[in-house]
């Protein structure tokens, strides 16, 4: 079993995994082989502080400031980390237009262009009924997602939760 496998399986909750889509991970080539390569990219799975301290150092921003920073909006991640949906695609953004006015420039975001993970931390925390909800129900996989179009995102499911 990989350790992305084992990662999402529950079996690493002292763990985080970060995915590094093919895009930002331009002239950092030595990336691809500490993690599992993915279609879009690659996913390093380390040990929790070394890897919020490997998140940072690689994308120049704090761990835990990120994830509390998109936990603020949610959106989809795939269950494999390399994919997602972000909340804002398809929104018009018009500026100061009228409905149905448009102006040079304006455009609707293109979904597939414009919307990808370029990177996403996430971490598992181990059940825990007395907290009830989500967590009562099994581990909980919490994943962090900035997309191209900048916005940031979260998702949150129950290990082995193929529905969530």
């Amino acid at each position: 079993m990989s350790k992305l496998d084992g990662f999402l399986a529950g079996q690493r909750l002292d763990d985080v995994a970060i995915f590094v889509s093919d895009a930002h991970l331009e002239g950092a080539e030595s990336l691809t082989d500490l993690g599992e390569s993915v279609d879009s990219g690659v996913v390093i799975v380390v040990p929790g502080e070394n890897g919020r301290q490997a998140f940072s150092a690689g994308t120049g921003i704090d761990a835990m400031e990120f994830a509390k920073e998109a936990m603020g909006t949610e959106g989809t991640i795939g269950r494999r980390l390399d994919s997602g949906v972000c909340p804002v695609a398809g929104e018009i953004d018009t500026g100061n237009a009228a409905p149905g006015d448009s102006a040079p420039g304006d455009s609707a975001p293109d979904q597939e262009g414009d919307h990808e993970p370029e990177f996403v931390f996430a971490f598992a925390e181990e059940q825990n009924e007395e907290v009830g909800g989500l967590y009562a129900e099994g581990d909980v996989i919490h994943a962090y997602a900035q997309c191209s179009c900048g916005e940031s995102y979260s998702h949150k499911w129950v290990v082995g939760d193929r529905d969530a």
